[in-house]
């Protein structure tokens, strides 16, 4: 759920405060933060951006015990900023046992798509609430390449990184580039001039910032050697095509870039839909045997998952190798349509959006 709509869910029909810590106005009423937030000890206190404030993690600790005490011991403060080490760090010190984590993507696929249309520009221009709802291509993809000049230069260094805008975009822009593709540290090291120890630190940057995900190999004793490299995707689409220079579904739909950004799109749908605690990794051998994404869910049982967006499309040959080694409970095809249908015994041919559903049901 997009962080907005989170805090008007958590907040409706009871009394909340709003502060938005980006904003002087705002930040400036926290100059003694004890004495203003006991004003509203009655109401819920939502702290925006709360990453431009990291000190406050200390007044709410003292705030939370002190109304522990009078029988005032959940749900006080929503607590929304984005993800970074040394935040984490900051809020666990602080608020151990005091504090549950969430995190929050942007539009899903659950939210915002009623039909073909809705899902092709949900594809297009990702999930951020800003270039989802632009007036037009041109002007979402305005808003994305903005996003990320702005987030490089000024959001970035706030969390402690000494990483050159420039060279963390050019890097960006080389994941992007290899989307879905095997992590190799040392060659896109090389291509940026810096050593792979340098391209390895990179990688856990934008990953802690939750704008790549690195998805893991999946490791079993079957006897057979794994590929051991995890994968990587830039985790919204849109920032995707912004970063490969694509505006629109046509320039998209020609580009080589497009089977691995649907793959990538169809990830983060399904995992945003998947119940908690669900582990995610991907299988392949050396002998061509592949899972493009395996679903572990609580309680063990493992779902396969092959991820092709032509209406068409039946996995391949190195997809049943795959499930003859793991022995999946449930074995799907991802679509890039609608509605569901078998492939074989075995196999469910099923739409993104459908799949996405199920994996909500089965959170509930």
């Amino acid at each position: 759920m997009g962080k907005t709509t989170l805090a008007l869910e958590v907040a409706r029909g009871a009394p909340h405060l709003y502060l938005d810590l980006e904003s002087r106005e705002d930040l400036s009423k926290l100059a003694e933060p004890a004495l203003f937030l006991r004003a509203y000890e009655d109401r819920l206190v939502i702290l925006d951006e709360v990453h431009r404030a990291p000190e406050l993690f200390r007044t709410l600790r003292g705030l939370i015990d002190e109304g522990r005490r009078r029988g005032r011991g959940t749900g006080r403060f929503l607590v929304l900023g984005s993800a970074s080490i040394d935040l984490l760090r900051q809020s666990g010190e602080s608020l151990a046992g005091r504090i549950a984590y969430v995190e929050l993507g942007p539009f899903d696929i659950l939210e915002v798509v009623r039909s073909q249309a809705d899902l092709n520009a949900l594809w297009v221009r990702g999930g951020f609430p800003d270039s989802y709802l632009a007036r037009d291509d041109e002007e979402s993809f305005h808003r994305r390449k903005d996003f990320i000049r702005t987030y490089l230069e000024r959001d970035v260094p706030q969390f402690g990184s000494r990483v050159p805008a420039e060279t963390l975009d050019r890097f960006w822009t080389m994941l992007a580039h290899n989307q879905g593709g095997l992590l190799n540290a040392s060659r896109l090291a090389a291509g940026l001039g810096v050593s792979a120890n340098a391209a390895s630190r990179y990688i856990d940057l934008l990953v802690d910032l939750m704008l790549v995900r690195r998805l893991r190999p999946f490791h079993a004793n079957v006897g057979k050697r794994l590929v051991k490299s995890p994968k990587t995707y830039v985790r919204d689409s849109g920032l995707l095509h912004a970063l490969v220079g694509l505006v629109d579904y046509n320039s998209l739909s020609g580009h080589p870039v497009v089977g691995a950004s649907w793959e990538g799109f169809a990830i983060e749908n399904l995992l945003s839909a998947a119940p908690p605690a669900t582990v995610a990794s991907f299988y392949r051998t050396a002998a061509g045997a592949e899972i493009d994404l395996l679903l572990e869910l609580p309680g063990g049982s493992i779902w396969a998952i092959e991820i092709k967006r032509g209406l068409a499309a039946r996995p391949g040959r190195g997809f049943h190798l795959a499930c003859a080694d793991l022995r999946p409970a449930r074995r799907f095809m991802v679509h890039g349509g609608s509605g569901r249908y078998p492939l074989d015994a075995d196999t469910e041919a099923v739409g993104l959006a459908d799949l996405a559903g199920q994996l909500q049901e089965a959170s509930a």
